[in-house]
């Protein structure tokens, strides 16, 4: 009995490290949406500029998936992570002395690079440790996530008002890394480095099925990013107030990681998880249409419905792609490549949607364009057919 406590303790260390480090994961995007409209009174930014802040970040989140495995193949796991951290911690920590949009976008830049490295490492890491439990440490994983997103997104304007400073508001979530990479360090887990891969993430790009995940991972992402990116700023042009739309964002993030919870679990009961699947896009769809044709009435339930969805639909989306494979280094290559791809494409998304507000003078558009992008993916999960992924992925 001793000896099945002595093993349990470590893992329950790491997957509480794994969670405190996946908080950090968001703050440095999710803040920036409610506090858009303080930061254009003091720094000239369109909203096809303003777009960058979470474009590019998220762009420099899928260029460094192809690298993220091999650097911590190099650093080690240990080094690799507590590096990450202090990238994203100083990234955040800088924004309390930005004058200019450059200097804006580029911390924005570095948090992401940060941001994926971690990001490539973490599911061949749960695979490895957690062999027994990948969906339910995904999922833990997965919403501590969006967890981190909410709490920046509902208190960012609380910050902004105690300290009057929106700088203040988008730095103090520095804070957050130093408690994440001194707890990481601090736990005696153990944790042995990965083995070396089997085969390199390349040797995806010629199998037509790693790509189909990538493509729908990086559609699904995209309507993560946008809604992160402009759910505040849509409701502030509502007439709503900045510190309202934040609290809102937060509530469509506190039900995402509501939905990362759960689903993971629920879908745990079968391996094929096409059904899950399309209830989860059913979800975003209906959010989306609540947005554009009433988001004055029942507003918290179209934010609700979309954060159901994509609350879900982001772990379901890994957890699909390493159903694929049984080999943790391989699953976590895979799972390399269909983030590197899929964030490459998520991140268009809200330098897409900016570019319409400033052409058409509305987000509708914008909203209306992802719940096409919805209606293809539906009928992309009709191909997840479990029984057939081993002559697909070898």
């Amino acid at each position: 009995m001793e000896n099945v406590r002595a093993s349990s303790r470590p893992a329950l260390w790491l997957m509480f490290s794994i969670i405190l480090i996946a908080l950090n994961l968001r703050p440095s995007m999710a803040a920036v949406g409610p506090l858009l409209s303080a930061i254009r009174g003091d720094i000239a930014l369109s909203f096809s500029l303003a777009s960058l802040l979470t474009m590019l970040p998220v762009m420099a989140m899928g260029l460094a998936m192809f690298f993220g495995l091999s650097v911590s193949q190099w650093l080690g796991e240990q080094r690799t992570v507590a590096v990450s951290l202090l990238i994203i911690g100083l990234a955040t920590a800088s924004r309390l002395f930005l004058d200019s949009a450059t200097e804006l976008i580029l911390s924005a830049v570095l948090a992401g690079i940060g941001i994926a490295l971690i990001q490539a490492l973490m599911p061949a890491l749960i695979k490895s440790r957690f062999s027994g439990h990948v969906s339910m440490c995904m999922g833990l994983y997965v919403t501590s996530i969006m967890g981190g997103a909410a709490i920046a997104a509902s208190f960012a304007p609380q910050v902004m008002l105690r300290t009057d400073s929106w700088r203040m508001g988008l730095a103090i979530w520095a804070l957050l890394a130093l408690v994440a990479v001194l707890f990481w360090l601090g736990q005696r887990a153990g944790t042995p480095p990965l083995q070396a891969q089997t085969q390199r993430n390349g040797s995806f790009f010629a199998n037509p099925r790693a790509w189909l995940l990538a493509l729908f991972f990086g559609l699904g992402t995209a309507s993560y990013t946008c809604v992160l990116a402009w759910l505040a700023p849509y409701y502030v042009e509502k007439g709503w107030s900045e510190q309202n739309a934040g609290l809102l964002l937060g509530f469509l993030t506190a039900m995402e990681v509501l939905s990362g919870l759960l689903t993971p679990a629920i879908a745990n009961r079968s391996r094929d998880r096409r059904p899950v699947l399309v209830v989860l896009l059913a979800l975003i769809l209906f959010g989306f249409c609540g947005l554009i044709l009433g988001p004055q009435h029942l507003s918290l339930l179209w934010p609700c419905l979309l954060g159901l969805g994509i609350g879900g639909l982001f772990p379901m989306s890994l957890i699909v792609s390493l159903d694929h494979l049984d080999n943790p280094q391989r699953a976590g290559a895979l799972t390399a490549f269909v983030q590197g791809i899929g964030y490459l494409i998520a991140g268009l998304s809200p330098l897409i949607a900016g570019m319409i507000r400033d052409q058409l003078g509305s987000f509708e558009w914008a909203w209306w364009s992802l719940t096409g992008v919805i209606a293809v993916m539906m009928l992309m999960v009709l191909r997840f057919n479990p029984r057939h992924y081993a002559r697909y992925v070898h």
